[in-house]
């Protein structure tokens, strides 16, 4: 359980003896938790392959970060079974977490609305070949023990969800909707608890009583970038890492970098920024970890090689018949 009084922030005591303004009330404080109790979890995204993911290790054994998971964004079809293989094996090595994205998806496509100003098409599967190849590629990533996948479409997430429960997926692969579907209202982030998602991953530009609002509407597990990519906003928000877990619990906080390169799909041409970025990742959560650190009484953290979710509500899996809607 979290905190239902939070305290004031480092700073406020300054503010009140001048009589100046402080921030507004603060939103209500979110009165869930993951199964083990604890309020977080900590994440480092764009592990690009291997060689990305012994950067991240490393960096984390020398800076003394605790890492629950660590995803990729560059997608199943650009690593080999063997490169699959041997990130499998090294997570469970070390007890962390290994998600990687179902691609493909429109962002890639040769349709025209990837380039439109509004960027409607977004990472979704464009077209029925598409979601074929996504389930295809969660097909052969679980096949290789892969148990946790990134989507960025709703009817890919539905399918997939329809699979796992028929048999066809493991039971315990978990399905992470990325940032680049991610809802921004109750209504939308209940709806996608409900085709199957087991954590969310909702915009960094969200304000804190926004994502309370959001928490409010289930139990499903949010994932927040408190240091958001170039291309997601670039948001720096490690001053409020203490308040994003109260207001968003249980709640993945990850560590992206500003100031580099897209860098997806990744691969040998970019290995050194890869790894670069991944150490600088890192290091970034280190800073996290100090500035949460020194807030009063911080959220208690997860245990690390911990995976389990909270039970979340699903529609049935049942397939459309004559264009009715699931139950």
């Amino acid at each position: 359980m979290t905190d239902s009084a939070p305290h004031p922030p480092p700073g406020r005591a300054a503010l009140d003896a001048l009589g100046l303004p402080a921030t507004d009330a603060e939103p209500p404080a979110s009165p869930l938790a993951f199964p083990d109790g604890g309020a977080w979890r900590l994440e480092i995204p764009s592990v690009e392959g291997p060689g990305a993911l012994q950067a991240v290790l490393s960096a984390a054994a020398e800076w003394e970060v605790p890492i629950h998971r660590v995803s990729q964004g560059s997608g199943v079809t650009m690593l080999t079974d063997g490169e699959i293989t041997e990130m499998v094996r090294t997570c469970a090595e070390v007890g962390v977490e290994l998600c990687l994205f179902a691609r493909p998806g429109a962002n890639w496509d040769i349709g025209a609305a990837r380039d439109s100003s509004a960027g409607s098409a977004s990472s979704r599967s464009r077209g029925a070949a598409q979601l074929e190849a996504g389930v295809a590629e969660a097909e052969r990533a679980a096949s290789l023990g892969v148990r946790s996948l990134l989507v960025a479409d709703e009817g890919l997430l539905w399918v997939l969800h329809s699979r796992r429960a028929d048999g066809d997926l493991p039971a315990d692969l978990q399905l992470k909707v990325s940032v680049m579907a991610g809802p921004v209202n109750p209504a939308a982030l209940a709806v996608q608890e409900r085709l199957g998602a087991d954590t969310v991953n909702v915009p960094s530009d969200l304000s804190l009583h926004q994502l309370a609002e959001l928490r409010a509407a289930g139990p499903v597990t949010l994932d927040f970038y408190v240091e958001a990519p170039d291309n997601i906003g670039g948001f720096v928000r490690h001053h409020e890492i203490a308040g994003i877990i109260r207001a968003a619990a249980p709640v993945y906080v990850k560590f992206g970098l500003r100031n580099a390169p897209d860098v997806y799909p990744a691969g040998e041409q970019l290995s050194a920024v890869v790894a670069a970025s991944s150490r600088e990742r890192v290091r970034r959560a280190r800073l996290g970890l100090d500035a949460l650190a020194r807030t009063p009484d911080p959220p208690r953290m997860s245990a690390p090689g911990r995976r389990e979710q909270p039970g979340c509500a699903r529609f049935a899996p049942t397939g459309f018949a004559g264009g009715s809607a699931p139950a």
